[in-house]
């Protein structure tokens, strides 16, 4: 009796045990969930105006042309590379297409292709820098950071541009069931790529060429092309982002964009991707990108000075690496 007993116990400690594990390791794959839980509800306690329709459409509003930039960047950084000039592709971008909307009023819409063409090429070139050259990422895309940069001032002779016609403004601040059209965007453009890598032969691909990209020439997978296609990608939604930041406020300038990248590379980091390739979701790039416009919200509401704004992002990307670091080490 006493041995059925014992065993009896022995079972319901590994039965408490185990459900301690599954709890335990569900909290750490979903910490970052977690952590936008925690600081939607400690903002809605701080701050009165934060838990409000008008707030919450507001950050969406602002998380748009970070979303656009950010799935390019999910996709070059599951290849284990990184795109350091969407950020001056954004102005690039914006520069152009404003210039084109401000000398054609009859064809508005010739200014968002311009800008989606112009953030196009500069992908382009990244890839070709990249996948045909073999030039490192970092250096291919910092080249290009410097030269679309100074191109942006070129395009505009060295100012901001002005006088574009007020119905360029349709495009970002046209009202859609109670959702500015950029947030109906970001949604489409987030399933669009969510199903575009779970779903297809070229996410597989994508994921591929990041695990391992020697199986995945030996498995017949043209790896050049996925990079290249990749940074294309990239260049074109920071395009976008560009032409519809432009768009908001109806004039264009060579600073617009600065430090977008750095936010987009965070988001996709948070969200748990690994910068060493072949790990990451765009979902999970979703939710690191709602952490940071979150608390980029409600710092600003609760009067945070920019620069401890600027530090508490930086312990919040270090947090997030040290957890992947964490979970890919319990894994092995």
């Amino acid at each position: 009796m006493t041995q059925l007993i014992a065993a009896g116990t022995d079972v319901t400690v590994s039965k408490r045990l185990a459900i301690a594990a599954k709890v335990k390791n569900g909290m750490i794959a979903n910490s970052m969930s977690l952590a936008v839980l925690c600081v939607l509800v400690y903002f809605s306690f701080a701050s009165p105006h934060f838990a409000t329709a008008g707030n919450l459409a507001t950050i969406l509003v602002a998380a748009a042309p970070f979303a656009l930039i950010a799935c390019g960047q999910t996709l070059v950084i599951l290849t284990g590379g990184i795109d350091l000039s969407v950020g001056s592709v954004i102005a690039l971008a914006a520069m152009s297409g404003a210039i084109v909307a401000k000398a054609n009023p009859e064809a508005l819409w010739l200014g968002i292709a311009v800008a989606v063409a112009a953030g196009l090429v500069c992908g382009a070139i990244n890839g070709i820098l990249v996948a045909g050259l073999n030039l490192p990422a970092f250096v291919a895309t910092l080249a290009m950071l410097t030269t679309a940069s100074g191109l942006a001032y070129v395009v505009g002779g060295g100012a901001p541009i002005n006088g574009i016609p007020a119905g360029f403004g349709a495009f970002a601040n046209t009202t859609l069931f109670g959702l500015e059209l950029p947030v109906w965007l970001m949604f489409l453009v987030l399933v669009v790529f969510a199903l575009l890598m779970r779903r297809t032969t070229y996410g597989t691909r994508v994921y591929a060429v990041g695990g391992n990209i020697t199986a995945a020439r030996i498995a017949g997978i043209k790896v050049r092309g996925v990079l290249y296609s990749v940074y294309a990608v990239s260049g074109a939604l920071a395009g976008l982002a560009g032409g519809l930041l432009s768009s908001r406020v109806v004039t264009a300038a060579p600073t617009l964009g600065a430090g977008y990248e750095l936010d987009a590379i965070a988001a996709v980091v948070i969200g748990g991707a690994s910068l060493m390739g072949g790990r990451g979701t765009i979902w999970g790039t979703l939710i690191g990108l709602l952490l940071i416009q979150t608390l980029n919200n409600g710092l600003d509401l609760l009067l945070v000075p920019s620069y401890w704004q600027s530090v508490i992002k930086g312990a919040l990307i270090a947090a997030a690496v040290a957890v992947d670091v964490f979970v890919a080490r319990r894994k092995s």
